[in-house]
């Protein structure tokens, strides 16, 4: 049996009240008891009119997330946080993932998107670059006061489709 056979394809959807202890259990399972993100603060994302909660669904389990924040005035998104669980990696979601928070940007109005990343994460790293990000900036022991932050950004406009001034 091949791993794209084992689970149904992922749907993506904006997350809800009901999706907190799933989403909970998946941040602690993915990112560990130091860097996860609260009860309180996922129920604020939620109904935040200032971020996007994509869920990634598959067989009636969360299997992954995005966040996307905004920024009153900017137009800039930050993607805060883009995860996949273990067991429903290597199969696209993540890359599907991304877009999709990507798609929810522009439709805000978004010229561009910015992500941190640490930089000792390889895999995430050719995603971005591969996605279109490109490297600008560096956070110096962002993560756990020793890891730095590599910052990416992507244009969310296509310069072909630009009105003239």
């Amino acid at each position: 049996m091949n791993k794209s056979s084992r689970a149904p394809a992922a749907k993506f959807r904006r997350g809800r009240l009901s999706d907190l202890d799933a989403l909970l259990a998946f941040e602690r399972d993915f990112f560990g008891p130091d860097h996860q993100i609260s009860r309180r603060s996922f129920r604020r994302f939620i109904v935040s009119p200032n971020c996007t909660l994509i869920v990634a669904e598959s067989g009636g389990q969360v299997a992954g997330c995005a966040l996307v924040l905004y920024r009153q005035g900017s137009k800039l998104a930050r993607l805060y946080t883009i995860a996949i669980a273990t067991a429903f990696q290597r199969r696209g979601h993540a890359r599907r993932l991304l877009a999709a928070a990507e798609a929810s940007a522009r439709r805000r109005g978004c010229r561009a998107m910015r992500l941190e990343v640490r930089e000792d994460d390889a895999g995430a790293i050719a995603l971005y670059e591969t996605s279109g990000f490109r490297l600008f900036g560096r956070r110096s022991r962002y993560y756990d006061g020793r890891i730095d932050a590599l910052r990416f950004e992507k244009p969310l406009v296509d310069k072909s489709r630009r009105r003239p001034a």
